[in-house]
């Protein structure tokens, strides 16, 4: 597999020959205000700009999947630039009759048991966040790929660390695991996504894993940098299995 990060949440997964492009936030550099409540108010979303054009982005795409609908991950760009026949994966109905209400009209809800092309996809859960903050963050998922041609994937999506994730791991053993872990959070509720001790205990319930660290400084309210990420990561010992790529680098697996 070909796995490319293109900024934020957004990656680039090539599966057993088919490409799939996940939760696409695909806007200028500024075009939106900041998440309110958080840190650095005085800087517009997104904070970088992507590394390539979104023509190169979506050029080979067979699907799109959409873990949620934060603008972080589904934005008016991608709405704009995706073709409106393209396969798009969803979480659940209500996503569904939305992303149908922006155009799109060959739209799937996600289930434990999709099938793409031979390719398996199983939705899996995930927590926005802990306690009180998830009536604010609601639904996510994340997603495993399986293939016998290929080793077995996880994509995580928004969660923290939570028991589900550890069910995950230990069901379907994936040998790469992609991860947001930019520890993001407004002023009040504590992480919305993984910060360094929920990566600690993914590579520790997975530690032959190759861990694919996504989800960092593009948004307003991150929390958890590359460099301090990375030195954590030295301090641990986990620099060979722990990944933490600029926007643009991509890993062969």
């Amino acid at each position: 597999m070909k796995i490319t990060h293109i900024r934020n949440a957004t990656i680039i997964v090539e599966y057993a020959g088919y490409q799939f492009l996940i939760d696409p936030f695909l806007a200028d550099k500024g075009t939106y205000p900041p998440f309110p409540n958080s840190a650095r108010q005085d800087q517009m979303n997104p904070l970088v700009s992507l590394p390539t054009s979104i023509d190169n982005i979506i050029r080979n795409i067979d699907a799109v999947i959409v873990t949620h609908l934060h603008l972080d991950h589904f934005d008016d760009a991608a709405k704009e630039a995706l073709p409106k026949d393209i396969k798009m994966f969803v979480q659940n109905d209500a996503d569904a009759i939305e992303v149908k209400n922006a155009g799109f009209n060959n739209v799937e809800v996600l289930q434990i048991d999709t099938v793409f092309q031979g390719i398996e996809l199983v939705k899996t859960k995930g927590e926005h966040g802990r306690g009180e903050i998830l009536k604010l963050a609601g639904e996510v998922c994340g997603v495993v790929f399986k293939h016998t041609s290929e080793q077995t994937l996880y994509v995580a999506g928004d969660t923290v660390w939570i028991e589900s994730v550890e069910e995950v791991i230990h069901t379907y053993k994936p040998e790469v695991i992609v991860v947001n872990g930019g520890d993001n959070q407004f002023l009040q509720g504590g992480s919305l996504v993984m910060g360094k001790d929920d990566i600690y205990e993914v590579y520790q319930t997975a530690s032959d894993a190759k861990i694919i660290v996504v989800h960092m400084e593009a948004v307003n309210h991150w929390g958890l940098s590359r460099e301090e990420l990375r030195n954590f990561l030295k301090d641990k010992g986990m620099t060979r299995n722990v990944l933490v790529p600029e926007d643009g680098d991509f890993y062969v697996i």
